[in-house]
């Protein structure tokens, strides 16, 4: 009996004609690696939290510059560090994206923790900064006016006792808690309710310039402090538009003369109560507004499409390290997406 062919054919130089393949369809990750030096990322990042020298010798560490690479992949695929050891050994375009195509050894999740802990939210905000400087080398100046607005992330909830949340409230550790048990109970992420819905976690605020939708500014805190406690930390002064977008939760009269004060045009949107309700003439304007200061929630939705706006981690700490880096992803992610348009920005020399 004859034997049937298969499409199935053994090449010594498969591994080679896949990577053409793939080249052939477009690696983002290739793209990426385009426009960002991360090279100038990692010395930034070296600049804030420089390598520790042991004396004693042993394994020489992974370059900084690698390792921030690994940092960019975790938080635009929503990696864990258990996850990000994984793909490294599975995918060849990581391993190419960071270098590692040929390296016998490569950065396992311990590796990555000790990297997250030894640059901390210093080394996140560098990297923010240096990502920002990139993007104004590119020509992608803040136009057309910024945008500000906040989003809850949700964070693990914590379950505490009765008691445990009478002595917390006084600002005491429970005695019967063990340091094991003490290092996984977040005391400092805590409830708030929007829209009828309770959430659990943190509060990031943003400055978004109308034009590209690149985040400009930001600031981190948590979920139950109110909005507009943020919005002269996140007012942006280099946007060539003096124009200010904001929704129905940062409206005073105080800030709408200081806005004025300081030579901005307040484009917030008016709230009305009970008792006096908006005019035709302001839900028109509301309306007007509300067509530009939506672009913000396209930034939230490109976070959502990342992996979602959550985090695994545990303190304010972490989970400033954790959102800061979530908005260089998303920077990052947008420049190459700026730059594969039919319409660039034009770098004056």
């Amino acid at each position: 009996m004859k034997a049937r062919k298969s499409a199935i054919k053994i090449d010594l130089f498969a591994a080679d004609l896949h990577q053409q393949k793939l080249d052939q369809l477009g690696d983002p990750l290739l793209r990426i690696a385009s426009c960002i030096n991360f090279l100038a990322l990692a010395a930034e990042v070296d600049s804030v939290a420089p390598r520790p020298v042991s004396p004693q010798g042993g394994r020489p560490p992974y370059p900084t510059e690698t390792m921030v690479r690994i940092l960019v992949l975790k938080r635009l695929y929503n990696l864990s560090d258990e996850q990000m050891e994984y793909q490294l050994l599975d995918r060849r375009s990581y391993q190419r994206f960071c270098g590692l195509v040929d390296a016998a050894r490569l950065p396992d999740r311990t590796t990555i923790w000790h990297f997250e802990n030894r640059i901390g939210v210093a080394g996140a905000e560098a990297l923010f900064t240096a990502v920002e400087q990139q993007i104004l080398q590119h020509g992608y100046v803040a136009r057309g006016g910024q945008i500000i607005d906040a989003t809850l992330v949700p964070a693990p909830k914590q379950h505490f006792s009765r008691d445990d949340k009478e002595q917390i409230k006084e600002n005491a550790m429970p005695a019967d808690w063990s340091p094991a048990k003490r290092r996984q109970k977040d005391l400092d992420a805590t409830w708030t309710k929007k829209h009828g819905k309770s959430t659990y976690g943190f509060k990031l605020s943003i400055s978004v310039d109308r034009k590209h939708k690149l985040i400009r500014k930001l600031v981190t805190d948590t979920a139950s402090v109110h909005d507009s406690q943020h919005f002269e930390v996140v007012l942006d002064d280099r946007n060539t538009s003096a124009e200010v977008y904001a929704d129905r939760g940062y409206p005073s009269q105080e800030r709408e003369e200081q806005l004025k004060a300081q030579g901005y045009r307040s484009r917030i949107q008016r709230k009305g109560s009970r008792h006096h309700p908006l005019s035709e003439c302001q839900q028109r304007r509301n309306h007007k507004i509300a067509k530009v200061r939506a672009r913000v929630e396209h930034v939230f939705g490109a976070m959502e499409q990342m992996g979602g706006k959550c985090i695994r981690t545990i303190g304010q700490a972490r989970a400033d390290f954790a959102l800061t880096m979530m908005a260089v992803a998303y920077n990052i992610k947008r420049l190459v997406f700026l730059e594969a348009g039919p319409i660039r920005a034009v770098v004056c020399p």
